[in-house]
C-alpha cells in the first residue's frame, strides 16, 4: 500500500486549525500543569502553515508499506528486508502515543549487513489494532492476548517466518509478552525496553531492592498514571475530543513526548517537530487517535495469560524514562528468562527514535549469541 491522505481530509485539518478555541492563558502556567499553552499555540501555527504533509507522506512511502487480512482485521505493518545472509525476522512493535514512526530511523540500522559476527535483520513493524492503518474492531475483545494471536498469524501464517525475534516497548513489549507466553515454540528471543511494575497478586517474598522499587512506584503512580486510569477506565468520555479536534489531540499526545522522552524540557530539538507532526497527524487522519486508547480498556478486562516467559530475554533499562521507575534485575527475572540486561545512561519511553544507534546495537549483539 501507499500512505495517500485525501485533499479533503487536509483542508478539513486545516479549516479545524483555524476555527480552534483556546482556553484563556493562566498566569505562571508551564509543563508542570500539562502542555504548556504558549507551545502549543506556536506548534499549532506550525502545523497550519510550515508542516508540509505531502512532503512527509513521501518520505514515510519510501518504506515498504503493506497490509494483511488475519481473520476479521486488516493489519499494517512496514517489511524491509535484511541486506545480508540468513537474515532474522525481527518484529518491532511500539506503544502509545507513539506509531511506526518511533520505528523509522532504526530500521535501516538493522537491515545493514551486520559486522563483527552480528546479524542482520528481515524488520517487521506492525501497527497494532487502533493504530494507523489497522482498523480496531467495532465489538470488544481486542485485548493484548489477542493482538498476540493476530501478530503470530501474520508472522507465521502471512509471512511465513516459522521462528522469528521480537523487540517492543510499553504496549508492543506487553503484546510480545504474550507472545513468549503463548507460543514460545516460534520465538527466538525477546529483546524489550523496561518492565512492567504491577503484578497481580504482589509476590510476597520480594528482595530489599524489590521493596524499595515498589515504594518508588506507589509515589510515581500517584503523578504519573492518571491518563492510563482515564483511559482504562472512560475511554469513551475521552474519545470525542480526540476525534473531534486536532488541538486536543496534540495537546494530549505532545505533553506525553516532553514529560516521557529524555529531551531535558525541549521536545522539539529532542525528536524534531516535523517528525513529531507525522506521528500526531498520522493519529489524526486515520481516527487512531480516539481508537488507540481504547486498548487500554480492553487490557483492563482482560489481562491476558501470567506466567514466566521462558524463551531468552534481552531487557535495556531506561534509567531516563519519565513515565516509568527503573526496575532491579530480580524483578524481571520474576517474569522472564533474562540473559541480557543492559541499563540505559541515555533515552527515555521511545527508546527506537531517541537513541536508535544504541538500541540496534544492543539487539545484533544479543540474537547474535542465541
Amino acid at each position: 500500500m501507499r500512505i495517500h491522505i485525501p485533499d479533503e481530509d487536509m483542508e478539513d485539518l486545516y479549516h479545524r486549525l483555524k476555527q480552534s478555541r483556546w482556553p484563556a492563558p493562566v498566569a505562571g502556567s508551564d509543563w508542570a500543569d500539562g502542555t504548556d499553552g504558549e507551545y502549543l499555540r506556536d506548534l499549532a501555527g506550525y502545523w497550519l502553515s510550515k508542516y508540509n504533509w505531502r512532503d512527509r507522506e513521501a518520505m514515510l512511502n519510501r518504506f515498504g508499506h503493506f497490509t494483511a487480512d488475519i481473520e476479521d482485521t486488516q493489519i499494517h505493518f512496514i517489511r524491509a528486508a535484511g541486506q545480508g545472509p540468513n537474515a532474522i525476522p525481527l518484529l518491532l512493535m511500539q506503544g502509545w502515543p507513539s506509531t511506526f514512526v518511533q520505528m523509522l530511523k532504526i530500521i535501516p540500522l538493522l537491515t545493514a549487513q551486520g559486522t563483527d559476527g552480528t546479524p542482520c535483520f528481515d524488520v517487521i513493524v506492525a501497527s497494532m489494532p487502533g493504530y494507523p492503518f489497522t482498523r480496531f474492531p467495532s465489538q470488544p475483545g481486542m485485548s493484548f492476548s489477542r493482538i498476540a494471536d493476530l501478530l503470530k498469524r501474520l508472522m507465521v501464517e502471512g509471512l511465513g517466518y516459522h521462528r522469528f525475534a521480537a523487540r517492543g516497548s510499553d504496549q508492543g513489549a506487553l503484546v510480545q509478552q504474550q507472545i513468549g507466553l503463548k507460543y514460545p515454540e516460534h520465538l527466538i528471543g525477546l529483546h524489550r525496553s523496561g518492565i512492567t511494575p504491577f503484578a497481580t497478586p504482589m509476590p510476597d517474598n520480594l528482595s530489599p531492592a524489590e521493596i524499595a522499587y515498589q515504594k518508588e512506584v506507589q509515589q510515581w503512580a500517584t503523578q504519573e498514571i492518571a491518563y492510563a486510569r482515564l483511559q482504562s477506565l472512560r475511554p469513551e468520555t475521552l474519545a470525542p475530543a480526540l476525534a473531534d479536534s486536532p488541538i486536543a489531540l496534540a495537546s494530549w499526545i505532545i505533553e506525553k513526548f516532553q514529560r516521557w522522552g529524555d529531551c531535558e524540557g525541549d521536545v522539539d530539538a529532542h525528536f524534531g517537530r516535523d517528525a513529531l507532526l507525522d506521528n500526531i497527524s498520522l493519529h489524526w487522519f486515520t481516527g487512531a487517535g480516539a481508537a488507540s486508547i481504547r486498548l487500554y480498556r480492553e487490557a483492563a478486562r482482560d489481562p491476558g495469560m501470567t506466567g514466566r516467559v521462558a524463551v531468552p530475554t534481552a531487557i535495556m533499562m531506561p534509567l531516563r524514562d519519565g513515565v516509568t521507575v527503573p526496575a532491579p534485575r530480580e524483578w524481571a527475572e520474576r517474569y522472564y528468562n533474562v540473559q541480557r540486561w543492559t541499563v540505559m545512561e541515555r533515552g527515555g519511553h521511545f527508546p527506537e527514535w531517541e537513541v536508535p544507534d544504541e538500541i540496534a546495537k544492543d539487539i545484533r549483539q544479543f540474537f547474535a549469541g542465541l
